[in-house]
């Protein structure tokens, strides 16, 4: 009987072992299992980030070759891509490294999408430029051509009598300036912030011309070719005129320095036309662009 207790007990702890055997197999079997899998999810997580790193590159690439003004920017982003890229392949692949390229190329992805926007308007802005032939761009090609000839004048001015007696604007330079409440201006090359712009100029010392008051009209053109400021329009024998506004000097021979503000409000980033006209004439010219 006792014999009968002992077998029934021994046979109880071998079962108990048996079972105790098999579930630690099995959690073992289960660990290797979840490990393999987690391997196998991290190099395609970095597979699919190396490829999408692969194709951010490209797109850079192809905005680098539309040559903008942004090329410098998208070329330093670019190289962020391929370091990153380059540390990704380098990298083991665990969880916190695969996290850390994900965060990481999600800022430098943000970055990219601004600047594409960016470069695709500058883009469109530059087919505008090219493609636009109405007539306020007929006088502009005009002007160059006016303006090349009284470059070349300029050098003989002093020399020459007959040519004398006209008057020469030089230096004709525009700034874009933030206004502070407190009246203080702070020079800017962005659009948005820019609410006046500050133009100038010089008439030429000329003994020979004659002196008194000088009216010129200034005409400063957005990217659009919409004509900025008071917008008014006088003619000149055949010739009709768009302003921005008009400017008297008193003139007594002596060299001049003209300055004048022209508000603005909401205008949009480009490159901007500037045309100083003496009686229809055009006698000076810039351009100056803006973010």
């Amino acid at each position: 009987m006792e014999n009968q207790k002992s077998n029934s007990s021994l046979k109880a702890i071998i079962i108990v072992l048996a079972l105790l055997l098999l579930g630690s197999l099995g959690y073992m079997y289960k660990m290797s299992t979840d490990n393999q899998t987690s391997e196998n999810k991290l190099m395609t997580d970095k597979e699919k980030l190396s490829e999408e790193l692969q194709a951010s590159i490209a797109k850079y690439d192809e905005a680098i070759a539309s040559n903008t003004t942004l090329s410098d920017e998208l070329s330093a982003e670019r190289e962020k891509l391929v370091q990153l890229k380059a540390e990704l392949e380098k990298s083991q692949g665990d969880v916190a490294a695969m996290a850390k390229f994900k965060n990481d190329y999600l800022r430098l992805k943000r970055e990219m999408d601004n600047l594409m926007k960016e470069n695709d308007v500058l883009k469109k802005q530059n087919v505008t430029l090219t493609t636009q032939r109405d007539s306020t761009q007929v006088v502009l090609n005009d002007a160059r051509k006016v303006n090349d000839t009284l470059i070349a004048k300029n050098d003989n001015l002093a020399k020459t009598v007959e040519k004398g007696s006209k008057l020469s604007v030089l230096n004709l330079q525009t700034m874009a300036v933030k206004q502070r409440s407190s009246g203080k201006q702070i020079d800017t090359d962005k659009a948005s912030r820019a609410d006046v712009l500050k133009i100038s100029f010089m008439i030429a010392e000329n003994q020979i011309a004659k002196s008194g008051d000088k009216t010129y009209h200034v005409q400063v053109i957005d990217s659009k070719n919409n004509v900025l400021g008071d917008k008014k329009t006088e003619s000149f024998g055949d010739k009709t005129l768009t302003y921005s506004f008009e400017k008297t000097v008193k003139y007594e021979n002596k060299t001049v320095q003209v300055a004048q503000d022209l508000p603005v409000k909401d205008i949009e980033g480009g490159t901007y036309f500037v045309n100083i006209f003496d009686k229809g004439e055009l006698v000076s010219k810039t351009s100056f662009t803006l973010r």
